[in-house]
């Protein structure tokens, strides 16, 4: 970048009009660089009185190299308070780290119970079904990597509440998704150490045999597994994690191939039936599909992540960080693909009906394959289970430190100690855990709140694209973002009303610090 070369910086909402082009610059306009805006107000909200001066020079002894290479040499400056918070702390990212923390986030083990929803849905509408939620939802993720970025004032929404906030307002953000982004980093977390803990305990069956000595409670297990977290949780920002998501990956990968291989190289049960289940009266029938199809979409997760991934990465006019950020979701979802289809078809292929609602396909294997599979199969893919568990907590729980984070940066105007840094984590992993121990009868309503997430995968991002692109009214994407929009949301209402009913005709066995 030479002395005859403007760079327009617009930064935290705020444009600084450029100078007009000097005579033999050819009339060139400044380039842009981007800047995410500060969590302490408004995205999109003007300061007044600041100032930014209109151009940044960069020293000739910055390269040896000269003038060419000076000119791809593009300097961001990041909000300060960016720069202090786990997710934006670290701008070196790339699109393998994209893939790795996409693939983490993206396979889960909600996975295992999809082939729950063939049981009611059947070979040909589960098959449909599953393909348009795979289709839909990758099509809201690619909008909400366009939409990382606007053009038009140069800002980035390194979180996912503050493109609520630019797209709904500050107050109709909080209402409409601060608990369901709260759920699905938070209830995430905790779910993961019921996962993780009762795994544990599972593996360690395996292994040892009858045997050894008597095993853990189930709360011990837990715990052991807390501790995991709480440690490895101390890694300081989203990008340090990448050896971790893509260990994360790795194993989901490894698990779910591992269980439908094994399944299918066991052959079928004997008198496996595959009609579809029904239930009693014609109300349960029909409540029975829609909780199908909500295990369906509670199946594709991390929409809530891709904002923050993308975060991690640099990005100015010239390279922005879609392009590596959507090739590395192109290579990770892919992957997703060829676990997810292959798992829900052969796992319903195997068991039919008598797949258990609770576990899914874990439980079908130990429960009915657990004495022709040698015992060290079992054990590899429990601890695959295992080793996803604690990587996935960090990635669901990094949304989570930065806001307790951006908390202290807001109101004491420096960054977080170490020491400080280093107790929020540990206070956010045992309070999960407690919550893990002291509700265990929270996953008899996942359903129901599951339903109130759902929209953050595939309803806001078609009304964010519309709030902030604005297409021409009534052009093709006008109609398809309104379209998927409008039924995400009843989709949502008809899930949340599904789980009230099974809520109330099944009732909830409520035993509080009763873990099974």
């Amino acid at each position: 970048m030479g002395d005859d070369d403007d760079v327009t910086i617009i930064n935290s909402g705020e444009e600084i009009t450029p100078p007009p082009p000097r005579p033999g610059s050819g009339g060139q306009t400044p380039q842009i660089v981007y800047n995410s805006p500060s969590l302490s107000r408004s995205p999109l909200l003007l300061t007044p009185g600041k100032k930014t001066p209109n151009r940044i020079r960069t020293p000739r002894f910055i390269t040896p190299l000269g003038s060419p290479l000076r000119k791809a040499i593009k300097l961001t400056k990041l909000d300060p308070e960016d720069a202090w918070l786990p997710i934006t702390e670290s701008r070196n990212g790339n699109a393998y780290y994209a893939a790795y923390h996409t693939l983490c986030s993206g396979i889960g083990i909600q996975a295992l119970i999809l082939p729950v929803s063939f049981t009611i849905l059947g070979w040909t509408w589960g098959i449909i079904c599953l393909s348009l939620a795979f289709i839909w939802q990758l099509y809201t993720l690619y909008l909400l990597v366009q939409l990382h970025e606007s053009p038009e004032n140069g800002i980035r929404y390194s979180r996912y509440m503050q493109l609520a906030a630019a797209t709904f307002g500050e107050r109709l953000s909080k209402f409409l998704a601060a608990f369901p982004i709260m759920y699905l980093s938070a209830g995430t977390c905790v779910a993961l150490i019921v996962i993780g803990g009762s795994t544990s305990r599972m593996f360690y069956q395996t292994v040892c045999g009858p045997t050894c000595s008597p095993s853990l409670t189930t709360v011990q297990w837990y715990l052991v597994f807390t501790c995991a977290a709480v440690l490895l949780s101390q890694l300081p920002n989203l990008n340090s994690i990448a050896g971790v998501s893509l260990i994360g990956a790795l194993t989901a990968v490894g698990y779910c191939t591992g269980i439908w291989t094994v399944s299918v190289a066991e052959g079928r049960l004997p008198n496996v039936s595959y009609n579809p289940v029904r239930s009693g009266t014609q109300i349960s029938r029909i409540f029975d599909v829609f909780n199908a199809l909500g295990i369906i979409a509670f199946a594709f997760r991390g929409h809530n992540l891709i904002l923050e991934i993308q975060a991690t990465m640099p990005s100015s006019e010239k390279h922005p960080s879609n392009i590596p950020m959507w090739r590395g979701v192109k290579v990770a979802y892919s992957v997703v693909a060829m676990c997810l289809f292959p798992l829900a078809i052969a796992g319903y292929w195997a068991y039919g009906y008598m797949i258990p609602a609770n576990g899914g396909m874990l439980t079908a294997l130990i429960a009915f394959r657990g004495q022709d599979v040698a015992r060290w199969v079992l054990g590899l893919i429990s601890l695959f289970v295992i080793m996803n568990a604690v990587s996935s907590f960090q990635l669901y729980g990094m949304p989570m430190f930065d806001e307790i984070e951006s908390n202290y940066t807001r109101r004491f105007k420096k960054p977080c100690p170490w020491w400080l840094r280093s107790i929020i984590r540990a206070m956010f992993g045992y309070g999960c855990f407690f919550l893990a121990v002291a509700i265990p009868f929270l996953g008899s309503v996942a359903g129901l709140i599951g339903g109130i997430a759902l929209p953050v995968t595939l309803a806001y991002p078609c009304f964010m694209w519309l709030k902030i692109k604005k297409p021409k009214p009534y052009s093709p994407t006008w109609c398809l973002n309104w379209g998927l929009g409008i039924s995400g949301m009843t989709l949502s209402a008809i899930l949340v009303a599904a789980g009230v009913y099974v809520v109330i005709n099944t009732g909830i066995q409520v035993s509080f610090f009763k873990p099974q």
